[in-house]
């Protein structure tokens, strides 16, 4: 069993105990400036049925950024409730599921207590590239997004 079917089979079996609650999804990455708001965005459109999500950063740059939003606005996401923030305490504890997108392994980023919670995504940073890259990352987080809406109908069919 992977370290990523892990936290979302300890995640779902305590979400499933109470079955009117939505999932909870925490995206994480460095500067919640580019990839932890894209993938708020495009979870919130896309899986508002499965879960609730919101986005947090490591060390947060206090802005998410222009082509982070661009590409959101080019692709029909909306962008106007992102920002960038830290990890609150209440959104940690909150969250069913962390996705960790910083590039840092889950056993850097957070305590060991918190593993079980905390799925690592390999995704590359596009701060600082193209638009071309950007768009790039949007469609790499899209991908693992509708993924992880498959394993969660799955896990919580059965």
């Amino acid at each position: 069993m992977t370290r990523a079917s892990t936290a979302l089979n300890s995640s779902v079996t305590t979400s499933m105990t109470n079955p009117t609650t939505k999932f909870k999804v925490l995206f994480v990455c460095i500067g919640n400036s580019c990839r932890s708001p894209m993938a708020e965005a495009i979870a919130r459109r896309t899986a508002a049925e499965l879960f609730e999500t919101a986005s947090a950063g490591l060390r947060p740059l206090g802005l998410v950024q222009r082509l982070t939003l661009e590409t959101l606005a080019a692709n029909g996401y909306p962008t106007d409730k992102l920002y960038s923030k830290p990890i609150l305490n209440d959104a940690w504890a909150e969250a069913d599921l962390v996705i960790n997108m910083s590039g840092f392994p889950r056993e850097r980023a957070f305590a060991r207590r918190e593993w079980g919670k905390v799925e690592d995504w390999q995704v590359d940073d596009p701060f600082g590239t193209e638009p071309e890259e950007y768009q790039r990352v949007f469609e790499d987080i899209r991908a693992k997004i509708e993924s992880l809406k498959a394993r969660l109908r799955a896990k919580t069919a059965v």
